[in-house]
């Protein structure tokens, strides 16, 4: 796209802060008589640590302060059983950043805390992030002991001082304070339950400190939350046969893949392979679906491909099925009607939310994804459509140019504009250059996070990491279909709200989730700004994060918004700052990368 060649660094220095390693953690119930045998109380915090537990959650994400700190005192508890551990952030929107990275990639329940009053406001952005994506995250703040409402305490943020329950009712399912004793279990219950409600989101529960610590009187959780989060396979079976009747009637089908559609990625890939279906994905969801597979047409939407936004508008295209995807701005390209917003679509959701953005679908299938197409699959099969549940990885391995440069290799089937030949490896580093060539330095199984900003764009289209085991495994017998844990897929982004900063500190979650898995965060030097003290965190716990920042000295789409929109050129100048010496002056190995030379010069496994 022009946009992104408009776009690439003049100046091209490159920063690259690494800290790797690996984190162990054995988990273990404590339990009431594990602390009556250890002399201590059983305060309303080991109640909350004992539910986490339950849903077998390995982490609290947060900073401590004295409102807060009955709750650091259960997790110190914790922690000597082996139990949820505590990781303390930088910065309380980092915490937030951070459980959202954990859930997206582990599938449980992201948890973060602050204390009271600037604690509880720092995390704001971080909760709206998670709200936007429907991440699953429980937050808890502090507040000052019930008996100084009123009375004008130190960071008073109750009813009568800076209300921060009111402020998290906009961002979460559930915003609430606990006033009583007796309310908190019911309280954290119901919390919990609604993250993983129908729509799925950040939940926010507010203890006074004289709550948290109080004695509760059970010995024990009163509630099962594995049971209770339980859901029936509710599949709406007449919505389910329409659409297979449409597919198999459609002349050429397409399938538009979107983030929320991870678990059930690998199942629709080989829908769409018995079907000789096109897949594109959208923005967020472009870590879902192998870039070298021979269905494959890229992203449509920002930052996407020709190609994808040429086959959705092809009169020949008679039938859309986009999974998991809001249809927003970004992932509709701009609520484009001839694309995507128009009655060849058929939408299939979990979220309610999501389907009133498609008033204009033909079709509306509702329920569990995962569910729905493995019902679709059989349906279809015994309609005599077979599935192979094998992959044609030697194909595949013939389109991944960048894992096997010594034979004659193939390039993925769409307009990826691939900069590996169009530009030299001579002199300053291109952004396109280097999204070609990263994925030769890692291994396949690397996880890519994109931050807010040109960080974005680069990515989402110049960006092709190569999965080989997408869709490989454990077989159903009555659909022959392979599945996968597919959380978060190879590559990640915050697309719809969008806050600069959010890889750097999510990529402590996705590290944390996914243990031996190298990280990858693309990250502007503004972001870095903003943000980058985070790598202290990484370092301190050993992660194996690879910070990459795109250093052009500017907030750089601000920069070239102001060009490309004819603006006056105003308020994007950044300081020069070498990264690479502040990695390394908090423990971490930083390498400044002025030109292609250097970047190729570079062993990532001696680095790391």
């Amino acid at each position: 796209m022009s946009q992104l060649d408009i776009q690439a660094s003049k100046k091209a220095r490159g920063a690259v802060l690494a800290a790797r390693g690996k984190v162990m953690y054995t988990p273990s119930a404590i339990s009431h008589e594990d602390c009556k045998a250890a002399s201590v109380a059983y305060e309303a915090g080991d109640l909350l640590i004992d539910y986490l537990q339950q849903l077998e959650v390995d982490f609290i994400f947060g900073i401590p302060g004295g409102a807060i700190e009955p709750l650091y005192n259960a997790l110190a508890r914790s922690e000597r059983k082996g139990g949820v551990k505590s990781i303390v952030t930088r910065h309380e929107n980092g915490a937030a950043f951070a459980a959202d990275g954990y859930a997206r990639n582990s599938g449980k329940l992201g948890v973060c805390c602050a204390t009271t009053g600037p604690g509880a406001t720092n995390m704001i952005t971080g909760v709206a992030t998670a709200y936007e994506n429907n991440i699953p995250l429980l937050v808890i703040t502090a507040q000052t002991a019930v008996t100084n409402f009123g009375r004008k305490a130190l960071q008073d943020s109750g009813d009568t001082g800076i209300n921060t329950v009111g402020m998290y009712q906009f961002c979460t399912r559930y915003s609430t304070m606990i006033t009583h004793l007796d309310q908190f279990e019911r309280k954290l219950v119901t919390a919990i339950m609604t993250a993983f409600g129908p729509t799925p989101g950040p939940v926010h529960i507010s203890v006074p400190l004289d709550i948290m610590r109080s004695k509760l009187e059970i010995s024990k959780p009163s509630f099962n939350l594995k049971e209770l989060l339980k859901k029936p396979v509710l599949i709406d079976d007449a919505s389910v046969k329409e659409l297979a009747e449409q597919l198999v009637s459609a002349r050429a089908p397409v399938f538009v893949v979107g983030a929320g559609a991870n678990e059930s990625a690998a199942i629709i890939v080989k829908l769409a392979e018995a079907l000789d279906a096109k897949i594109v994905t959208t923005p967020d969801g472009k870590g879902l679906v192998n870039p070298y597979h021979h269905l494959y047409r890229g992203v449509v939407g920002f930052a996407g491909h020709a190609s994808a936004e040429q086959l959705l508008v092809d009169k020949n295209i008679d039938l859309i099925i986009a999974v998991g995807t809001s249809l927003g701005e970004w992932a509709s390209s701009g609520w484009d009607t001839d694309v995507l917003l128009n009655n060849r679509l058929i939408h299939v959701e979990s979220s309610e939310h999501n389907l009133t953005q498609s008033p204009m679908a033909r079709l509306h299938v509702r329920g569990r994804l995962l569910a729905i197409f493995e019902r679709l699959a059989a349906d279809l099969r015994r309609q005599g459509i077979m599935f192979d549940a094998e992959s044609n990885n030697e194909l595949l391995d013939k389109r991944a140019v960048r894992l096997v440069p010594n034979k004659q290799a193939e390039p993925p089937l769409f307009d990826a504009d691939d900069a590996m030949l169009h530009l030299s490896s001579e002199g300053l580093i291109k952004p396109q250059w280097l999204m070609a060539q990263i994925t030769k330095k890692f291994a396949p199984h690397t996880k890519y996070l994109a931050d807010a900003g040109n960080s974005f764009a680069w990515a989402i289209h110049y960006l092709h990491p190569f999965d080989r085991r997408q869709g490989q495994r454990r077989l159903r017998e009555d659909c022959h279909i392979g599945r996968r844990n597919n959380f978060g897929g190879t590559f990640q982004a915050a697309i719809e709200y969008a806050p600069m900063g959010w890889a750097i500190a999510s990529a402590l979650g996705v590290a944390l989730a996914c243990k031996d898995t190298p990280i990858v965060c693309f990250t502007g030097d503004g972001s870095w700004l903003m943000s980058g003290l985070e790598i202290t965190t990484a370092v301190q716990h050993s992660l194996p994060i690879t910070y990459i920042i795109l250093n052009d000295s500017a907030l750089g789409m601000v920069k070239h918004g102001q060009r490309l929109g004819g603006a006056e050129q105003i308020a994007f100048e950044l300081p020069e700052v070498n990264f690479s010496d502040m990695a390394k002056a908090v423990g971490a190995n930083g390498y400044r990368v002025d030109s292609c030379q250097d970047f190729l010069a570079l062993n990532f496994d001696q680095i790391a």
